[in-house]
């Protein structure tokens, strides 16, 4: 295996880390912030979410520089993403933090691209993430950091960036989603 698929598989090693910080009690003690108190743990949550999600570019880029793409790598990388991300909507879903409408949107558009993408292996193509399906998951992982931070530092200023990057994360899904159907619709045309 090799380092870019290593570091793929460490993204997907840390949710369970991500959600025990998240979402078990621990006797760590709070921050308040302005008008914002902060669980100590969920500040190290988001600090090991922002980290794994960073490990989506470095595994991309070393695959890229190095030439070790492989079918692997474009199987792993998106599930890993899409694992790394159900987990944290599902986790501020729990906390009150997120809506759970949106959270639904994006989850289920996770779902139907890998089924998308489980059919067009069935016929032999494996399909990399495109340059919107990239947006979308920067999109996603910023929002989702924001929230998991607790919209900190906008908190200070009033701004509701943490919503507002949701919407726009929302927004770039469903774009993100209508595109890879649009652009492989002949795998149902062609299914039997």
């Amino acid at each position: 295996m090799n380092l870019p698929n290593k570091i793929t598989i460490s993204r997907i090693l840390m949710i369970p880390i991500f959600l025990v910080l998240m979402l078990v009690e621990l006797p760590w003690g709070e921050l308040v912030v302005g008008e914002v108190t902060v669980p100590v743990s969920h500040l190290i949550g988001a600090a090991v979410f922002i980290i794994a999600s960073t490990t989506d570019w470095v595994d991309g880029y070393y695959a890229r520089k190095y030439n070790l793409v492989t079918n692997l790598g474009k199987f792993l990388d998106p599930l890993a993403d899409k694992l790394l991300v159900s987990a944290a909507l599902i986790a501020l879903v729990e906390l009150g933090s997120a809506s759970a409408w949106a959270a639904v949107i994006i989850i289920s558009r996770e779902f139907a691209v890998t089924g998308l993408r489980l059919v067009l292996a069935g016929e032999g193509e494996v399909v990399a993430a495109n340059m919107l399906g990239k947006i979308k998951t920067w999109t996603q992982i910023i929002a989702i950091s924001a929230l998991l931070l607790y919209n900190l530092p906008f908190v200070f200023i009033s701004i509701p960036f943490a919503d507002i990057a949701l919407w726009i994360a929302v927004i770039f899904t469903v774009i993100s989603g209508w595109d890879y159907f649009a652009k492989n619709k002949q795998a149902f045309v062609n299914s039997k």
